[in-house]
């Protein structure tokens, strides 16, 4: 086989190899732009995303690559990074840590999640429950919402009392300067969508079969007391942003740009490099001559439907 045969063949298999991430994630863009018959006549006057959808794969498959080097440096440096997700229901948190994580290794680079607190949690120090999940050295940690809950839901919904939550703005600050000076890198974002996007995203989510999971009873009561909400966001952002740990607003009615947006952030926080690896050779298969693979019972393999 001559050089450029290989090379042709090396290019078909890049090529298919791109063809699968693309794929993914046009499964996940299809997915964002399924539109229920009952909606369809009110999304025609939706503003349609302004970027260039094949710019977007491109621009998110580089953003990521990026985000691959990025972690191999936090693990090579033995540094911490915290990333809080914050913003009113429906605002496209779940869709941006969705795109932060898809090419990384889960094993250094995880997303917390916490239910609302057990009744024990609920006695203790009220910052006690997310320090188990801070990273350690060379890890990444994503929160999809976090200590936060007090100063938004937890404040609005009647679930803390104005004591409780002068204590935790009286706290917060000291808190997470603690957590920078241990060495921890702690980026805050918010994402930030219209009354009327919002409103639009729920009117998705009930009418979508697939997405009704996403719609809670405090998402329907947030819509109810925006303007609490608004009050309560403001307010936060007066009284916790810190030089150490700003805010920063991540603007999500346009859910393509919103991503690409905060991913380049991100990727500009840490002034990281690209870390050089070992050339890594694939060993030749060892065959035993004796070895006879043996024929499997047709009941054990998955009906070949497709």
């Amino acid at each position: 086989m001559d050089d450029h045969t290989n090379e042709t063949a090396e290019r078909n298999w890049l090529e298919v190899e791109l063809e699968d991430d693309m794929d993914e994630e046009l499964e996940q863009a299809v997915d964002d732009t399924r539109v229920p018959p009952e909606l369809r006549a009110l999304l025609e006057n939706r503003k349609k995303s302004s970027i260039d959808r094949t710019l977007y794969f491109n621009e998110l498959l580089r953003l990521q690559g990026e985000l691959v080097k990025l972690q191999d440096w936090v693990r090579h440096k033995g540094l911490k990074l915290v990333v809080l997700c914050e913003g009113r229901d429906s605002a496209g948190k779940g869709g941006a840590i969705k795109r932060i994580t898809q090419r990384v290794n889960p094993r250094t680079c995880r997303v917390v999640a916490l239910p609302a607190p057990s009744d024990r949690e609920k006695t203790q120090w009220y910052f006690q429950r997310y320090v188990p999940h801070l990273p350690a050295a060379g890890e990444i940690v994503l929160f999809d919402r976090s200590w936060y809950n007090r100063a938004g839901v937890e404040r609005v919904m009647g679930f803390a009392s104005e004591a409780q939550v002068e204590d935790f703005f009286r706290d917060v600050p000291e808190f997470e300067r603690m957590l920078v000076r241990s060495g921890i890198i702690l980026v805050k974002y918010w994402f930030s969508i219209t009354d009327e996007e919002q409103q639009l995203r729920f009117l998705m989510r009930i009418h979508d079969p697939i997405k009704q999971w996403k719609l809670s009873p405090m998402d329907l009561q947030s819509r109810v007391r925006w303007e609490l909400y608004t009050k309560a966001k403001e307010d936060m952002f007066a009284r916790t942003n810190i030089p150490e740990a700003p805010w920063h607003i991540v603007e999500g009615n346009d859910k393509k740009r919103a991503r690409l947006n905060c991913i380049a952030h991100l990727l500009s926080v840490v002034p990281y490099e690209e870390v050089p690896h070992e050339e890594i050779t694939l060993p030749e298969r060892v065959f035993d001559p004796n070895y006879e693979r043996r024929t499997l019972p047709p009941e054990l393999y998955v009906p070949d439907r497709y």
